[in-house]
């Protein structure tokens, strides 16, 4: 699936079952806690907490709500995902194409 595809897959649903998008204050709140909920499964698979009971390591959920409501703000707002990203990869390797190989830092991680 395309990113663009992605953008239309959303925007139906929300047409057809969600009756119409959160306003964009709604879904940034709902972004940030969506994120929220990510962090907490991370911090609980990665980090040094434990799961609590009855909580499950549903990190892939997590990682899909947060893409879903990126979606919706990137449509409600008239971004095309697939023009933004990549300029966005196109401005990191401008940016960066020398910086993160030279790091003294990252070759020495993992040896």
């Amino acid at each position: 699936m395309t990113l663009e595809e992605a953008q239309k897959q959303v925007d139906n649903w929300i047409r057809t079952y969600g009756v119409r998008y959160f306003s964009e204050l709604t879904n940034m709140a709902v972004l940030t806690e969506e994120v929220g909920e990510l962090a907490r499964v991370m911090a609980r698979k990665y980090g040094d907490q434990s799961f609590k009971p009855g909580e499950k390591d549903n990190l892939d959920e997590e990682i899909a709500d947060v893409f879903w409501v990126l979606l919706c703000i990137a449509n409600q707002t008239g971004v095309d995902l697939t023009e933004a990203f990549r300029r966005s990869i196109e401005k990191k390797t401008k940016r960066d194409q020398d910086r993160h190989i030279n790091n003294p830092k990252l070759k020495e991680h993992g040896k």
